[in-house]
């Protein structure tokens, strides 16, 4: 017997855990009497209860009518996934990036923005289509179709992506706490509570997925409303935000102006994203047996996505436009003078400061802006923006720890209990951004976000090249695959991108003057660093179909996993056998013994 037709016959190597997937159909399991060792070969357990969405999954409801293209309901259904990925686009180092690029800019790189957003929907449009197509996420995708080396390395970046983008947003909850409690909470004191309020939020998805999604909807209705607020009151000039929009160019931009632009991209396209995004949209009950069923979630999926990142590209306007009104060539004299009569006056003189006598353009930072709008717009402006840095940061630490739960359940069939999963990133995180919180000062804290920024580039890599190869390989797509034109499209995007931000880290390492043996360190890394992205682009033009390499001797032993596993068949097409399907928000109905698919499946 292959191992196809021992999976679906539920006796596939590494699925005899508890549930459907140990099962022999008659509702009993067996466990294993011998370790079992894993590999590049073995089937991750289809019923292990995983993250977000362990006990229940959200029914699409049936639309009886005839020749009916589109249905508010079944949107409804699907409404949850693309708002929580969508986070990732607000993030403190978002909208940090926001105000530096209007402070710098001003409004001739909106168009950047823009397009970043849109080439960020594009690849989680890929990272939702694999999830749906083949009911494993990117994550445990990667554990099949890579060899253990190279699956450990993924891991790894994927991690440090993760843990880079929780210090951005442990910095960003503690500016906000610092500057809502008037200083009464220190910054060190901000970062600690950050631990508390993180396994606070966490357990709260057990009162229900959808109610979960809807806490996830009222954090970015809280930005909205507050950034929106900020840019009502700056009143900035309509038809310049329009041209900065729409009109790609950028007259009489200088490098720092250019290298404003890349930041942007950089921010905004988060590598751990992907990996997020394609596991969330396992929460919906889509029937993978009916290509129809399958193509109407990617239809919905991609229109919810499309709804989630225009609303975060909404919110990232309001921030670029406040500062780009307000900030833009003003100097950190010209702010102190806005401030004479504040209360926040001392505060101000203490930040905007140089080297120059207070004559240098402003370099903007969250604490920063929150002064800047305090001196200009009053007090209740500072604290509207606190509130909207709080939301930020809460709302992305959650979906950051949804992320590192995924990859990790993924890349090693490994699962541990939330709370220490939590515990392990986040003090990973905490460790050194409380050493700069207690000793350093608040310059320190927020420059940090762009040695983040920089390290989260260096990942995009390994999610993009990941995503693009499964999605265009047809033995995992089925007739779902990548079209010509979409490899094309995405390919040349995703070397545009990875090559911007390229730039973005060399000129930022560049910054830091590094000498000596450290610079013999960061070369070397480089070099390996090429070899992996090399070893990738292999493994992609294989799953493309390229016969010269998959007929390699040289790629079958060290790139292309086992031949059983290269095939859609081997996807997780599974429905747990107890579980909990959610329509909207009051209907729920238990159903208990379902079939798998593997069971109806034909072999």
């Amino acid at each position: 017997m292959s191992s196809n037709e021992a999976y679906h016959n539920n006796m596939e190597p590494g699925a005899g855990g508890d549930g459907p997937a140990g099962s022999n159909g008659t509702g009993g399991s067996q466990r294993s009497n011998h370790q079992q060792i894993l590999n590049e070969t073995t089937y991750l357990k289809p019923a292990a209860k995983q993250a977000y969405f362990s006990d229940e999954k959200v029914l699409i409801p049936d639309d009886d009518r005839t020749n009916v293209r589109f249905s508010f309901r079944k949107l409804w259904a699907f409404t949850g996934p693309g708002f929580l990925m969508s986070i990732a686009y607000l993030d403190p180092g978002n909208i940090e990036s926001d105000m530096q690029s209007g402070a710098a800019a001003k409004y001739k790189i909106l168009w950047v923005l823009l397009w970043a957003t849109v080439l960020g929907l594009l690849m989680q449009r890929l990272a939702a289509r694999l999830g749906v197509v083949t009911g494993l996420h990117l994550a445990e995708m990667c554990y099949r179709q890579y060899k253990r080396f190279p699956r450990w390395i993924l891991w790894i970046m994927i991690e440090i992506a993760i843990i880079g983008s929780d210090m951005q947003e442990v910095i960003g909850t503690a500016i906000a706490i610092y500057l809502l409690s008037n200083k009464v909470v220190p910054l060190w004191g901000g970062v600690l509570i950050t631990i508390v309020d993180t396994f606070t939020f966490l357990f709260l998805d057990k009162y229900g997925l959808r109610k979960l999604e809807f806490l996830f909807g009222s954090l970015i209705t809280i930005m909205a409303v507050s950034f929106g607020y900020e840019y009502i009151v700056s009143a900035p000039n309509q038809g310049e935000v329009l041209e900065g929009m729409f009109v790609p160019w950028c007259s009489n931009c200088d490098s720092s102006v250019l290298l404003q632009a890349v930041g942007v991209v950089g921010a905004v396209i988060m590598p751990h994203n992907l990996y997020l995004h394609s596991a969330l949209v396992k929460s919906r009950d889509v029937d993978r047996r009916q290509p129809k069923k399958v193509s109407e979630a990617n239809f919905y999926f991609f229109i919810e996505a499309s709804v989630a990142l225009f609303v975060s590209f909404i919110i990232n306007l309001f921030v670029v436009a406040v500062f780009a009104h307000g900030m833009y060539g003003k100097t950190n004299n010209d702010v102190v003078e806005m401030c004479a009569d504040k209360s926040m006056y001392e505060d101000a003189k203490m930040s905007f400061v140089d080297s120059n006598n207070g004559t240098d353009i402003i370099d903007a930072d969250l604490y920063k802006g929150g002064l800047f709008l305090g001196c200009t717009f009053g007090a209740v402006a500072m604290y509207i923006w606190g509130v909207g840095i709080l939301a930020a940061g809460q709302s992305s630490t959650m979906t950051g720890t949804y992320a590192g739960q995924f990859s990790m359940e993924g890349f090693l069939n490994l699962q541990w209990p939330r709370w220490c999963r939590v515990l392990v990133t986040r003090c990973i995180a905490i460790i050194p951004t409380f050493c700069l919180a207690m000793f350093s000062k608040m310059d320190d804290l927020t420059h940090m976000n762009d040695i983040l920024n920089a390290v989260m580039s260096l990942q995009l890599p390994f999610a993009a090249i990941p995503t693009i190869a499964f999605t265009s390989c047809a033995a995992i797509m089925g007739e779902f695959v990548n079209g010509l034109g979409n490899k094309i499209v995405s390919i040349l995007l995703t070397i545009v991108v990875i090559g911007v931000n390229l730039y973005f880290v060399i000129v930022q390492v560049e910054n830091m003057q590094i000498e000596g043996g450290l610079l013999a360190l960061v070369c070397i890394f480089a070099v390996l660093y090429i070899l992996f992205n090399l070893y990738l682009v292999i493994h992609m033009a294989a799953c493309m179909g390229n016969q010269r390499l998959m007929n390699s001797r040289w790629v079958q032993r060290f790139v292309l996993p086992s031949q059983n596993s290269f095939s859609i068949k081997n996807a997780n097409s599974t429905y747990a056998s107890d579980v909990t399907l959610v329509v909207g928000e009051s209907a729920t109905n238990t159903v208990k013994g379902l079939d798998t698919v593997s069971e109806k499946v034909p072999n």
